[in-house]
């Protein structure tokens, strides 16, 4: 069953959804770009990791200390020394700690594969070097809501604005602060492309949950012809193969919520898809 939005479904940014539409997101890209770019171009679904507080960055929703059950007394019962006398024992509950999760994810590299070029080598971990003529990044709530992880993220940013790399960063997430600052914000999500060339001018593309989401040429190297990404056409066949909407409920209101005018849109909308 497809998405009943014109472009990004707002239910996909749910928290406890979001992660893995991030990465089967990544991957479906990489899909559609890997047979367009051959052979002089390899598209590498590359992997970062890092320790997160979930809460900060919204991926659980589970209190900070939790009542699990109750724990055995015996165990932790011990004599008062004097013979005759029982020990007054309190018996304790066991609580569940807040504990920082492993959270994986994907991002995309066009790496060329021939040719000489101003292209810096960026070194992989097995001492491989690769050209990256483009990276590819969807923000996740790690980037936007975490001062951390934010402050990760724009430090990478700024190592690629100073190189020959392009960047194409895809924001499909309301929720956290933007990195892109315009003086009228009447959109939801946006999608910057970044050709080195034309730094330190970009590409905008902003759009609303009302709108298809924008196609947009992937930068490659100038003499090359950039292929256009149809992402509105990938999310929407990677939300029908995934069955989303066995996990979402429209009759609900999205994760965050929206404001009234577009609530006001959503559920009119909802309502003429009878899913409300």
């Amino acid at each position: 069953m497809p998405t009943p939005f014109p472009g990004m479904d707002p239910y996909l940014e749910r928290p406890n959804l979001w992660h893995g539409v991030h990465n089967r997101l990544i991957a479906a890209i990489a899909d559609e770009l890997g047979p367009l770019l051959r052979p002089r171009y390899f598209v590498a679904v590359e992997e970062r990791s890092y320790l997160a507080d979930p809460l900060a960055i919204g991926f659980t929703a589970v209190p900070d200390v939790g009542v699990v059950g109750p724990y055995s007394a015996s165990l932790w019962q011990r004599g008062s020394g004097q013979p005759g006398v029982a020990a007054s024992v309190l018996e304790p509950e066991i609580v569940e700690l807040p504990m920082h999760e492993h959270i994986r994810e994907t991002y995309l590299e066009i790496q060329e594969m021939d040719g000489d070029s101003n292209t810096e080598l960026w070194m992989k971990s097995n001492d491989e070097s690769v050209k990256v003529v483009t990276l590819l990044e969807i923000l996740s709530p790690w980037n936007k809501a975490s001062r951390e992880g934010r402050v990760q993220y724009e430090r990478k940013r700024q190592e690629v604005f100073n190189s020959y790399t392009n960047l194409v960063e895809i924001d499909l997430l309301r929720a956290g602060q933007r990195f892109v600052q315009t003086p009228q914000e009447t959109y939801h999500y946006t999608i910057l492309v970044s050709p080195s060339a034309m730094r330190p001018r970009a590409q905008f593309y902003p759009f609303t949950v009302r709108q298809a989401i924008p196609t947009f040429h992937l930068p490659l190297q100038p003499d090359d012809e950039w292929p256009i990404v149809d992402l509105n056409t990938i999310l929407h066949e990677l939300y029908d193969r995934a069955a989303y909407d066995l996990r979402i409920n429209y009759q609900n209101e999205p994760t965050p919520p929206f404001a009234e005018e577009d609530a006001q849109w959503l559920n009119s909308f909802l309502r003429e898809a009878e899913l409300r």
